[in-house]
């Protein structure tokens, strides 16, 4: 009902009328004056008065004769009339919210500081040019809210919630807030009330100038903490605290905050809070905030509360987790209210998520961890390479003096083969390393599906049902077919080990497009792009939550001790990370996992080399004559190769190293036709010796061979031109063939 109504007084008494008409008297007067309040407003009224008064100023001119008494009515109707409009502007009833905002905000057009002025309910009623030139439109096409132009570090979320408390107070006020749209730059803002019915200016002016001198001078002092403390609402004498209540001004701020009672209660929260939690706005209410939280961190976010005294704000962030997304982090601050009552608001809480800074964390770890068993690996399969090439070569030279029925020959034959199986388990732990060599070429996935799709049917045996779909229109990626088909045999042996009892494997090709950076599995961040995504799934056992951080990590295996090296998916990731791309898994037990393999799409350039039919080398005669100079420090590799090759027919000059070998070039520089180096030796490496070589001999022909990969010396940009290349462990047949295809160039 208005509040006129109820203050009406009642109507006169009529003493002068009998009881029933005292009666009638009563009930009209009081209905019709309660149904006058209640249907017309003071405008209204002033509306009717001024009616009546220009209908007086018509009679007069109508009837000369009344003139005297319709005079005096129209000067009555315009001055009451008058009285009532300028009570009904003054009031504000007659002026709309958005025009004090308009009205202010001419005098804004040329100002040259960004500036805003905000309605009663927190909405923009104004915005300068300059505001629109540094803020631009919201989705919707509105302008944007102060709120939600400002980063939302932990720094700038307390000093904006400040102003926006200030503003809400009535009440002006300057803080320092660091952008959202800038990177790392710092402006002043200020709020200030500009009339009594709510509206608040916010004027932005540029700390360009201001803010290098400052860091300058805290680069010189120790750093130290900012806190800004809130400003408790205060109250009238004799009254109890007034509830805070979060202004309208963030509830689309991009901190999550909450108003809590001092068990942890949520009497209001704004809808980052609600999305943080996974949860609807309307039903945090009367919710726990603990209850968001899983139970590692709920002990320490509700000790942080408790130690927090009436008007303190907590310094030190604490770590949260929630129980909707175990990946999800977050820091919580909160500040405490001066309150003795138990239903009374104590805490205001303020969330910011981490999640982003979490999982670069823990992936720059991985990788440096990564990093750190890669170089172990590299330097192990080197060193093994060195004393393969010697097994494996001196098993060789032996078979062919035991030939097939000599009484050693299935000895013989063993190592041999045991020698070769070690040899892949070294290129294996050199893919993991990322030293391998990767002959990159332009590849269409479909193709090189298709390819392997024989060799993948083979491996699951026919328990296992394959199931390949193969997207339209793929792009085109950079990689090595070679090392990316093992990739997928390496997937498809350990989903078929997955499926014990049979199952389907599904292998997947398809385009993706992304247009911002995203996170996969909670540590896999990969940069927007386009990429060519191969998917692996398998609907076998699932792999344990606690083990998904750990299944790239070399020899680490679930399988049954004999039946794995834990090197397969180790391989993999060093392929796809040394094809640029990344790979992350999805798995949920008894259900199955799901390995992505994202790959760049590859921009068609003119000298781009497409994938070349392998052929079987024809079968030469490896012998030859010449002169060879030998270059390698180890003693057992050097004393095979050069048996190797005069049992060719070559003559052999050998070194020790790279000092050794140039005294005997210089001996012997008219005769030598050819080079062989070892790339990593003390002292002068291979790549130095050939440059030092070749100063003298330009044309000097030359062979690098090496337990690393090629690029070693490949990537280096000292290398030297027109070399070429063999990896150890080589064989007897595999090394004169090379020598023998070298000579030939000539």
């Amino acid at each position: 009902m208005n509040p006129a109504t109820e203050s009406q007084s009642p109507p006169p008494e009529r003493n002068d009328l009998p009881p029933a008409a005292q009666a009638w008297w009563k009930t009209v007067n009081w209905d019709w004056a309660k149904a006058w309040n209640e249907r017309v407003t003071p405008t209204e009224a002033a509306v009717v008065l001024f009616a009546l008064a220009c209908l007086a100023g018509l009679a007069v001119v109508a009837w000369p004769q009344a003139a005297g008494i319709g005079g005096l009515a129209f000067l009555i109707g315009i001055t009451v009339c008058g009285s009532a409009l300028i009570l009904a502007m003054t009031s504000g009833r007659l002026v709309p919210a958005e025009q004090p905002a308009r009205l202010f905000g001419s005098a804004l057009d040329t100002d040259r500081r960004a500036c805003c002025i905000t309605l009663p309910d927190g909405s923009v009623g104004y915005a300068n040019p300059a505001w629109r030139k540094l803020f631009g439109r919201s989705i919707s096409g509105g302008d944007i809210l102060p709120v939600a132009g400002f980063s939302a570090d932990t720094e700038t979320a307390q000093r904006l919630y400040a102003l926006v408390r200030a503003a809400s107070l009535g009440e002006a006020r300057e803080e320092e807030l660091k952008l959202k749209n800038v990177a790392g730059k710092w402006v002043q803002v200020a709020v200030a009330p500009i009339s009594g019915s709510g509206h608040t200016v916010w004027r932005i002016t540029d700390l360009a100038l201001r803010r290098p001198m400052l860091q300058a001078v805290d680069g010189l002092h120790p750093r130290q903490s900012v806190v800004v403390q809130l400003k408790p609402v205060e109250h009238a004498p004799g009254q109890g605290p007034v509830a805070p209540q979060i202004p309208r001004f963030i509830q689309d701020a991009p901190v999550a905050i909450a108003l809590c009672k001092a068990d942890g209660t949520i009497v209001e929260a704004n809808a980052a809070l609600a999305a943080m939690l996974g949860a609807d706005p309307a039903k945090l209410v009367r919710r726990s905030i603990f209850d968001g939280f899983v139970d590692q961190t709920i002990q320490t976010a509700r000790a942080r509360l408790s130690s927090l005294g009436v008007g303190d704000v907590s310094r030190a962030p604490v770590e949260v987790r929630f129980r909707n997304d175990d990946n999800r982090t977050a820091q919580l601050f909160a500040s405490r209210f001066d309150t003795d009552e138990a239903a009374a608001v104590a805490y205001a809480v303020y969330l910011i998520d981490t999640t982003g800074q979490t999982s670069l964390e823990r992936q720059y770890a991985q990788g440096q961890k990564m990093q750190a068993i890669g170089q172990l690996a590299g330097g192990i399969a080197h060193d093994f390479n060195n004393l393969l090439t010697v097994i494996n070569g001196v098993a060789e030279l032996l078979l062919q003096r035991h030939p097939p029925g000599d009484p050693s020959f299935a000895d013989l034959n063993t190592i041999q083969n045991t020698g070769v199986r070690a040899a892949s388990l070294v290129r294996q732990l050199l893919a993991f390393s990322r030293q391998q060599t990767l002959e990159a070429t332009v590849l269409n996935l479909t193709d090189l599906v298709a390819d392997w799709t024989i060799t993948l049917r083979r491996l699951i045996a026919d328990r296992v049902k394959l199931k390949v779909e193969h997207g339209r229109d793929l792009w085109p990626v950079l990689a090595d077919q070679n090392q990316l088909g093992n990739a997928l045999i390496n997937l498809a042996v350990n989903a078929k080990d997955a499926m014990p009892n049979g199952g389907t494997l599904a292998v997947r090709t398809f385009n993706r497009t992304l247009v911002e950076k995203t996170t996969f599995s909670g540590d896999v961040l990969v940069p927007p792009g386009d990429y060519v995504v191969i998917e692996v799934e398998d609907n076998g056992t699932g792999i344990p939550k606690e083990n998904l951080s750990k299944i790239f990590d070399p020899f680490f295996t679930t399988k049954d001790p004999g039946k794995g090296t834990g090197l397969g998916l180790a391989s993999v990731y060093g392929i796809v990370n040394q094809t640029r791309g990344y790979i992350y898994p999805e798995s949920e037990l008894g259900k199955g996992t799901i390995f992505r393999i994202y790959l760049p799409r590859h921009v068609l350039k003119a000298d781009d080399v497409a994938p070349k039919e392998e052929k079987a080398p024809a079968l030469r005669d490896p012998t030859g004559v010449g002169t060879i100079l030998l270059v390698e420090d180890e003693d057992a590799v050097r004393d095979f190769a050069v048996r190797a090759l005069e049992m060719r027919g070559y003559k052999v000059i050998d070194a020790a190293g790279g000092d050794e070998a140039l005294e005997l070039i210089a001996e012997h520089a008219a005769e030598i036709d050819l080079v062989i180096s070892d790339v990593v030796m003390p002292g002068m490496d291979g790549p130095a010796l050939v440059k030092e070589i070749r100063k003298a001999n330009p044309a000097m022909r030359v062979i690098f061979m090496s337990g690393y990969a090629d690029g070693a010396f490949r990537n280096a940009g000292d290398k030297p031109k027109d070399c070429h290349f063999i990896s150890k462990p080589f064989k007897l047949q595999e090394l004169t063939q090379k020598v023998r295809d070298v000579l030939d160039e000539a």
